[in-house]
């Protein structure tokens, strides 16, 4: 195993915590597509193709996002160290799964705004369960733009009746075509109901109970209701906040920004005391994805579909040890 090395001033134990907190990030079935590669000057933040998953996510959209979210966990974690954290996206066109190095950019204090986020990192959770029916506060939704707006993107609130109820026949309907694939259910088989002691994938306990037919929102995450029951009075709310994360361009680097925005959008509904899970299935299917992005305006691609809303406490998901999330030294760049 390849042991962890000192960055900057930091000690090796110090580095490890980095990417400790960078690893708490949300992935595609929580496959954990990253790797780091410390140097005495720079950490570099990798794409891992090994954990990708071609059949939900065939153009890796969903894996660099996820890559971006982890990027954010490691700017707020090098803050706090009082390092002002230089970010290069994609900085080598011919290393594509180079996506991001972060550099020493000087000394500068954590703002209490980077505190509180980071100290939402270990307590947010992909929230499978039912929500309460308490709206989401206006003060809240607007923090919750704001957020995306920090990192250049673009929050649309799902809130016009006719919005929803297409959103939510899309919901079935890219439901409904990904289960007839068998290909992807192979695929969600291997990374869902993980078995007890594995560091990666969604172990049954994180499902929460089976949908029932007039709970339309909740309907994706393990096959054929492994690992999920019935809960007699466990019923899912009727109408929960809908987000739609946006970006205000295509392609690679934009779907590593927007990753970003996606996180501070998790961590901001964290330490506002909000839970969040995924309508994923909308923009992993590409023709309902263009619906989508026609439905909320046309002008920017729709990334990621969020339910928002006050819900109850539930366990985390496992984590890999940060030395296992190291590039092998023969292959990495220098």
């Amino acid at each position: 195993m390849t042991s962890i090395p000192s960055v900057w001033e930091l000690t090796p134990e110090q580095v490890d915590g980095l990417l400790a907190t960078a690893s708490r990030a949300p992935s595609l079935h929580n496959s954990q597509p990253w790797r780091f590669h410390p140097t005495a000057r720079a950490i570099e933040l990798r794409a891992d193709p090994e954990r990708a998953l071609p059949v939900a996510d065939p153009e890796g959209r969903e894996l660099r996002m996820a890559c971006g979210a982890a990027l954010f966990n490691l700017r707020l974690a090098v803050q706090q160290h009082g390092i002002r954290p230089i970010v290069t996206i994609l900085p080598d066109r011919d290393d594509p799964d180079l996506l991001a190095v972060v550099r020493h950019g000087g000394s500068k204090a954590p703002t209490p705004e980077q505190r509180r986020l980071l100290t939402a990192v270990p307590a947010w959770r992909t929230n499978r369960h039912p929500y309460s029916d308490e709206a989401v506060a206006p003060s809240d939704q607007y923090a919750l733009r704001r957020a995306a707006l920090d990192e250049g993107a673009w929050l649309h609130i799902v809130g016009e009746p006719e919005q929803r109820a297409a959103l939510r026949e899309m919901v079935v309907r890219a439901h409904d075509i990904q289960v007839a694939d068998p290909g992807y259910l192979a695929e969600l088989e291997r990374w869902t109901a993980a078995s007890e002691g594995r560091r990666d994938g969604v172990p049954a306990a994180a499902a929460g109970p089976l949908p029932e037919p007039q709970d339309p929102w909740v309907l994706r995450d393990f096959t054929g209701g492994k690992g999920r029951t019935r809960v007699p009075g466990k019923d899912f709310e009727k109408e929960p906040m809908i987000a739609v994360l946006t970006s205000h361009l295509s392609g690679d680097a934009a779907e590593v920004q927007v990753g970003q925005a996606l996180q501070r959008v998790l961590l901001t509904a964290t330490a506002g005391g909000l839970a969040t899970s995924f309508l994923s299935q909308v923009v992993e299917v590409s023709a309902i994805r263009q619906e989508l992005r026609q439905l909320i305006g046309g002008t920017r691609p729709p990334q990621a579909v969020l339910r928002i809303g006050h819900g109850w406490p539930v366990a985390a998901t496992p984590r890999r040890e940060s030395a296992d999330l190291l590039v092998p030294e023969r292959t990495t760049s220098t």
